[in-house]
């Protein structure tokens, strides 16, 4: 029996496009496209989303997309995730010290877009990643993506020993509805939080870095219609139900307590917490079932401040962020929640 490889996140890439003030995205844009007493409902919305500046690779400001037909929007998909998702992997592989020819398996998460050949295929032509590279693609698992995605990466390099890459690409900015569809307050909440991010991670067999120990899941299917993402003639449109906090209240302490059990791990020994921000009330009951300290999702409200929800390269923003942190976070949970209704959870261990 060979050696088994203990899988390490070594580096971390982010790139994001052009930013926009949430203020100025309400006052220039969004005050105009909800007319009636759905504005005033809206502009509540979007003034309590706990966001204060957002990316778009297609602003709204300098360009409507909301009348575009579908096959425009993934068009403009490829012109604009490739070269972010070019980027956020660069940076990614120059923070492991590893050239695109060492990576294994390349793993692309991304539910805004679709083409085939699809990004995988493209970056590695791009990149130069070696002919025997293995691929997967990920999609439509929407805010979650990267945990499963994170699992893929670490079962890979346990198995063969070999690195993996990680890339969750996600451009929600071209999904904005027309203004002529049926608008409800689940519609207006999508358009108040979502941003746009990519965000690579190298995960390698053995070194410094994060070592990736359990990737666990649990999925409420009872629930399977509180969080949907229809693909529409008119781009993908977010259905997103306001009981999502009471099942994740119901689920989400028996999976974080059970994962961090099966490794003799309490919360009190955790000093970094990534749960995804899906919004305020996501982060209160989070707070509040696992009974963490006031500090404990200072990183997670600073992401959803600064950068709105992502969807699937969130919590790995937030990863990067609690790694830059001083002192850097040494053991951290990972959270992440998503259509099913589903929540993933991760633990990792930093190693020097």
């Amino acid at each position: 029996m060979g050696i088994v490889s203990i899988p390490v996140i070594a580096g971390l890439g982010t790139a994001q496009p052009p930013s926009a003030l949430q203020g100025e995205l309400w006052e220039g844009f969004f005050s105009r496209h909800f007319s009636g007493t759905t504005r005033a409902l809206a502009q509540r919305i979007f003034a309590n989303s706990g966001v204060t500046r957002r990316q778009a690779a297609v602003n709204p400001l300098l360009e409507d997309v909301s009348d575009w037909p579908t096959e425009r929007r993934m068009r403009r998909y490829q012109v604009e995730a490739l070269p972010l998702g070019k980027e956020a992997v660069g940076r990614a592989l120059t923070a492991a010290g590893l050239g695109a020819g060492d990576i294994g398996l390349f793993i692309v998460c991304s539910c805004t877009g679709y083409a085939t050949p699809g990004l995988d295929i493209l970056l590695a032509r791009d990149l130069g990643m070696a002919a025997d590279t293995q691929r997967m693609f990920i999609g439509h698992m929407g805010c979650y993506a990267a945990l499963p995605g994170l699992g893929a990466a670490s079962d890979f390099v346990t198995a063969r020993g070999r690195p993996a890459l990680l890339l969750c690409a996600e451009l929600t900015s071209l999904h904005i509805q027309p203004s002529s569809a049926r608008v409800d307050t689940q519609q207006i909440v999508s358009h108040a939080l979502f941003s746009d991010a990519a965000v690579a991670a190298v995960v390698v067999p053995g070194g410094p870095g994060y070592v990736l120990r359990e990737v666990t899941a649990v999925t409420d299917t009872s629930t399977a219609d509180h969080m949907t993402w229809d693909v529409t003639d008119a781009g993908f449109r977010m259905g997103l139900s306001p009981k999502v906090p009471q099942v994740l209240s119901r689920h989400v302490l028996g999976l974080v307590d059970d994962l961090l059990a099966r490794h003799g791990v309490s919360r009190s020994e955790v000093d970094g917490w990534a749960v995804h921000p899906g919004g305020p009330r996501i982060l209160n009951v989070v707070e509040r079932e696992l009974a963490l300290p006031p500090q404990g999702l200072v990183a997670s409200r600073a992401t959803l401040d600064e950068h709105g929800n992502c969807s699937s390269p969130t919590v790995l923003l937030i990863l990067d962020r609690l790694a830059r942190s001083t002192p850097a976070a040494r053991r951290v949970v990972m959270l992440a929640f998503g259509p099913g209704l589903t929540l993933y959870a991760a633990l990792l261990d930093r190693q020097d």
